[in-house]
């Protein structure tokens, strides 16, 4: 697995009181970040990420991040703004393929032929903002999964759970029983990895 990234730029830290902005409607990342921080606003960022993909995926996930939260923050420079994005992606030599929310039931089917059988990598950049203050980083973990019959594939598919999910899959949902195994955070694969997002934002030390 490749180590964490980090952009260490000014440390922003997460103070009692704060106003805070999740930069994103994903359920999942509502779900985890409300773990963390009790009280918050959500405002999705309309960014246009392919123009944003480029060869390495875990700089792709870093930029898209980032964009989130400029996006966000020129308009709300008082708030803490955090703003995440997912990238599962393989590697064949040194090629990479990166797998984000598929187009449709025929992609997210072609998606999970892929990944059947074999390794993958999940990696989420974050980016947390505050006026001109800036912390970006990323999370890596690697998921096996087994070998998948053609059978589950369509009935998962068929569930409508895979096409807003990166990798056409959740790993706390459905697709749970195909996964053999996972090497670093769980939540990481969920959408926001929450060991590395409390560190970043000094939680438990600058109370």
């Amino acid at each position: 697995m490749r180590e964490p990234q980090a952009q260490r730029h000014t440390l922003v830290v997460l103070h009692t009181g704060d106003r805070v902005i999740l930069a994103s409607a994903s359920p999942r990342r509502k779900e985890l970040l409300a773990r963390l921080v009790p009280d918050f606003e959500i405002i999705a960022a309309d960014i246009d990420e392919d123009a944003l993909t480029g060869a390495d995926p875990i700089d792709s996930a870093i930029r898209i991040a980032r964009a989130k939260a400029e996006k966000i923050g020129s308009d709300n420079q008082d708030a803490l703004v955090i703003a995440a994005d997912t990238i599962v992606f393989t590697k064949d030599g040194g090629t990479f393929r990166q797998l984000g929310k598929p187009a449709d039931a025929v992609e997210a089917r072609e998606m999970l032929r892929h990944l059947s059988g074999r390794e993958h990598t999940v990696v989420t950049g974050v980016c947390l903002m505050r006026g001109r203050e800036l912390r970006s980083f990323a999370e890596t973990t690697d998921v096996q999964f087994r070998a998948l019959h053609e059978s589950e594939i369509n009935e998962y598919v068929a569930t409508g759970e895979p096409l807003d999910k990166a990798g056409a899959y959740a790993i706390q949902g459905g697709a749970a029983a195909f996964v053999e195994s996972y090497s670093g955070s769980l939540s990481n694969v969920i959408g926001l990895p929450m060991e590395a997002l409390e560190t970043n934002l000094g939680l438990g030390q600058n109370q």
